[in-house]
């Protein structure tokens, strides 16, 4: 049902032109990247304060409105989608970095300010922020899903650099998380609780993050593989001989098909690794060496060096394009993405059988993944309309995940829930879903809060 007419005027009243109904702008903020599809919002609003937040939340509690958090609008499972109607708060307006505190190695910031920007601030520094989900996507959106990406293996996710959080919740209160400290024992972690919790809980509208210092020396190098099985094995005894990777990503003849399509690239069409090694010259050239010998053993070769800032960046921009790429594959093709993570001993074999069921079902599956934390994903290609494909292609989504709860792994290692892990979670979490159904009723009694999203069964 349309919001509630009582609630637009205080809404166009607080925000004036920052508060539309337009149809452009709904149709704008109706949009997945993947498969997933619902109706546009009733109404989008673009706040440029925590006050505003706050004010627009009581007043879409009290008209009982949803509330939709929306950032750049690239996450995977439709967590941004208005599936049951309401407004869509985009916090594209609050994107300036508040406070840089290289001492501390600590930065303030809004949640519309996207990684790529952060980072352009922080340049002169000699500080970075390391997560990278390939995405220039928001950092408030980031602590949402509590993203990871390239370089988890060695700088962890969201939820490793997510210190202190500002978030509104749903009836309008803001309440701080965490401290500036480098630990505390204080209390619940409820910087851990919003963080990963999808908008479902509160608004984010302040993140304090975690720095690291820019490293002295990188390398990075593209190496090939005779068969799938010997460019994961690698990774796992990579992993285990505690060879300190900085990124250590796989990418299948898929996908190496699609770059040499359409990024230029001349890699031989099989299975390749791509790694990058941070650190003092000496170490990065040990390490670096290291790795090589290793990978011999699995009949790696070809290593491709990237040995300029230019040639990394552009090695790194072709594997955060993998998604559009593979797209092209297929033309006029969306796609379903799958996004477990397992434990590393059960990493061959779970890539394994995920390529084996793509097969047997007749689809087109490109396979990449941050496999040196045991997460991967496949990109199966499915046509609009076709529900025989979109069917044989959540069969494999489905079963990939069930054999990661099987072996003690997760159904998403960094997409997060939305809508399209939803009917997984009780098969992951048990009785835990009631624990987190009890959360969230505390929190938003109303259901007013990304309604339809994380914990299954609740608003």
């Amino acid at each position: 049902m349309p919001i509630p007419a009582a609630a637009a005027e205080a809404l166009a009243a607080l925000l004036g032109r920052r508060f539309s109904t337009s149809g452009a702008d709904r149709e704008l903020h109706g949009q997945s990247e993947s498969w997933h599809r619902a109706p546009p919002p009733d109404a989008v609003a673009w706040p440029e304060t925590t006050e505003e937040v706050a004010q627009i939340a009581a007043i879409c509690q009290r008209h009982r409105v949803p509330l939709i958090g929306w950032g750049t609008g690239t996450s995977l499972e439709a967590q941004a989608l208005a599936t049951q109607g309401g407004l869509v708060l985009d916090m594209l307006r609050m994107d300036r970095v508040l406070e840089i505190r290289a001492g501390d190695l600590q930065t303030t910031v809004q949640p519309g300010c996207t990684r790529e920007a952060l980072n352009q601030e922080l340049r002169a520094t000699g500080l970075f922020f390391p997560v990278d989900p390939g995405a220039n996507a928001s950092l408030g959106g980031m602590a949402s899903t509590r993203a990871s990406g390239t370089t988890a293996v060695r700088y962890g996710t969201m939820r490793d650099n997510v210190l202190a959080l500002e978030v509104v919740l749903a009836d309008g209160r803001v309440i701080r998380t965490g401290t500036r400290a480098a630990k505390s024992s204080a209390g619940y972690d409820l910087t851990g609780l919003f963080v990963g919790a999808e908008g479902t809980l509160g608004i984010i509208t302040e993140l304090t993050l975690r720095l690291h210092g820019q490293p002295e020396e990188v390398a990075a190098a593209v190496c090939g593989f005779p068969t799938l099985e010997q460019a994961v094995e690698c990774v796992t005894a990579t992993i285990q001989s505690g060879i300190p990777m900085a990124r250590i990503e796989f990418i299948d003849a898929d996908v190496v098909r699609a770059f040499n399509r359409f990024s230029g690239t001349q890699m031989h069409e099989g299975p390749h690794l791509m790694v990058e090694f941070h650190g003092a010259p000496a170490s990065v050239q040990s390490d670096a060496e290291a790795f090589g010998a290793l990978a011999a053993d699995f009949g790696g070769t070809g290593f491709d060096w990237a040995t300029t800032p230019e040639a990394r960046a552009a090695l790194w921009k072709m594997r955060h394009n993998a998604y559009r790429s593979c797209l092209a594959l297929r033309p006029g093709a969306t796609a379903v993405v799958t996004d477990v993570c397992v434990p590393m001993s059960h990493l061959p074999a779970a890539v394994a059988d995920a390529a084996a069921d793509i097969r047997a079902e007749g689809l087109l599956g490109p396979m990449v993944g941050h496999v040196g934390d045991g997460n991967f994903h496949a990109q199966i290609l499915v046509m609009p309309g076709d529900e025989a494909e979109l069917a044989a292609a959540k069969r494999v989504a489905t079963r990939m995940a069930e054999r990661a709860i099987a072996v003690g792994g997760t159904i998403t290692g960094e997409h997060g829930v939305g809508i399209g892990k939803l009917p997984l979670m009780r098969a992951q979490h048990g009785e835990a879903v009631a624990v987190m159904a009890a959360i969230k009723q505390a929190l938003d009694p109303q259901g007013i809060m990304n309604p339809g999203k994380l914990v299954p069964g609740v608003n």
